[in-house]
């Protein structure tokens, strides 16, 4: 079992205040893996104080310089790879090959896609008698997920070291390994000291004193929409910056001009990948009635040849949820749909036949949902598909706009007109038309409780810099 208890302060990995543990679970076979301390708010002192001063020469370094630091950071990424994908696939149950070529490539990619942005970034520029200039916000706290982790550390923190910034993050407690890694790449890549700092803790813990702290400037988050309103009314008594990028229940509208074997078995791939566990999922998908029938037995098809199995084996299978919490909470939800009257085409609750240790559960299609029930409207975050028909394309926008999310949409037709008046329509921060790939060059968030602000390239630079104009 790692011991992971220490903590990455001003360049050093330093022993935390005080002993508060917490056991690391592998969700495929249920055996502790590691351990870590759950830090405290003086765990967070001490790195906001180191990252202060660091920032009072960090900022003004030259684009040069963190250009070479990034390049040492992106080379280090690439040293430890497997080690990161390995981390991923033993904490939080993401299957080997996919931790490999999905999971650990997010961080690759981040850092790759904010080095390309930062040299040619414009942080100044005239207008009028004005210089316009982007500064960096300053201290900055990020508190991310444990579904995709090193790709929501990466698209945090390689914007925030392009721009000047100096950061604390707080990794998920459940899935630690892998910011462990990433720590380590950081300190290969010899940043200055205090420029970037690693405090683990739960959110009540460390995740409350980051977000109140009064000399952290910007904060963000990604996580669920409930957690992301408490941490903006924390963050708002020092009227701190806040990024959210929250929950999902997108919709993946599919009209009868399609190949629909071809479409319905990509939307359910689409929705079980990850087991599930992405905020932006397909997981409402809404098919035009005329061939909402031949769909449902294709998606009920396709989930039931869903193959499901250990994160440490080969294959394109899907692995656990993360813990016995998450997977009693998306068994709780699939339980209330059948209640609620939704038609339980493929999986249900239980467990896999076959499977007694590990967090696993079965591919799930419902049909015949409204999309007033609670399924079509909350976020499972599990390997759980709803299936809803419509008439006409105007029906579909409005039941895809019917959500108090509006982070992704799909949009699938051969009409390439009829594909683009939809995209429009749809109150959603990303659309993905016949399945055309989302690149790194591309804005993340979303609209409504979807979030705030936007992350990856370029567009990730915009939440860690202040605009100041000089006028001469």
């Amino acid at each position: 079992m790692k011991n992971l208890k220490n903590f990455y302060i001003n360049g050093q990995w330093q022993a935390p205040a005080s002993d508060n543990n917490y056991v690391v679970e592998n969700p495929s076979n249920e055996r502790q893996i590691g351990i870590i301390t759950l830090g405290s708010a003086a765990d967070v002192d001490k790195a906001v104080v180191a990252a202060r001063a660091a920032f009072t020469n960090y900022a003004f370094t030259s684009v040069d310089e963190r250009v070479a630091l990034l390049e040492k950071l992106l080379a280090a990424y690439m040293d430890r790879y497997d080690e990161m994908a390995h981390a991923i696939s033993q904490e939080m149950g993401a299957p080997i090959d996919f931790a490999i070529s999905d999971q650990a490539d997010t961080g690759r990619g981040h850092i790759k896609t904010a080095l390309e942005a930062l040299k040619s970034f414009e942080f100044e520029h005239q207008s009028g008698n004005a210089t316009i200039s982007h500064e960096p916000i300053g201290v900055c706290g990020f508190i991310t997920p444990w579904n995709w982790p090193v790709n929501q550390i990466a698209c945090k923190v390689a914007p925030a070291l392009a721009t000047g910034c100096t950061m604390i993050l707080k990794p998920s407690e459940v899935a630690p390994l892998s910011a462990h890694v990433f720590t380590k790449m950081v300190d290969d890549a010899g940043f200055p000291a205090g420029v970037y700092n690693m405090v683990n803790g739960d959110g009540p813990g460390v995740g409350a004193a980051i977000s109140a702290h009064k000399d952290i400037d910007m904060l963000s988050f990604t996580g669920s929409t409930r957690a992301g309103t408490l941490i903006s009314k924390a963050a708002a008594e020092t009227v701190k910056r806040v990024a959210l990028e929250l929950g999902g229940k997108s919709a993946n509208i599919v009209f009868d001009d399609v190949d629909l074997d071809a479409v319905i078995t990509r939307s359910v791939q689409a929705c079980m990948e990850n087991t599930g566990q992405s905020c932006n999922a397909p997981t409402r998908l809404l098919v035009q009635a005329s061939v909402y029938e031949k769909a449902v037995a294709i998606a009920a098809k396709a989930a039931k040849e869903t193959k499901v199995g250990s994160a440490d084996k080969s294959g394109d299978h899907i692995g656990p949820l993360v813990s016995k919490a998450h997977f009693e909470k998306v068994q709780t939800m699939i339980e209330q749909a059948i209640d609620e009257g939704a038609t339980l085409v493929a999986g249900g609750t239980g467990k896999p036949a076959g499977f007694e240790l590990g967090h696993f559960t079965k591919p799930t299609v419902f049909a015949n949902v409204d999309n007033a029930m609670t399924i079509a409207q909350e976020e499972v975050f599990g390997p759980v598909l709803v299936m809803i028909p419509f008439q006409d394309e105007q029906e579909a926008i409005a039941i895809a706009n019917d959500s108090l999310y509006g982070l992704a949409a799909y949009v699938n037709s051969q009409d390439q007109d009829r594909a683009n008046r939809v995209a429009k329509r749809i109150r959603a921060g990303m659309v993905r038309i016949n399945w055309a790939p989302h690149h790194y060059t591309s804005p993340f968030g979303g609209y409504k409780q979807s979030g705030n602000g936007r992350e990856w390239g370029k567009y990730g630079f915009e939440d860690f810099l202040e605009i100041k104009a000089t006028s001469r």
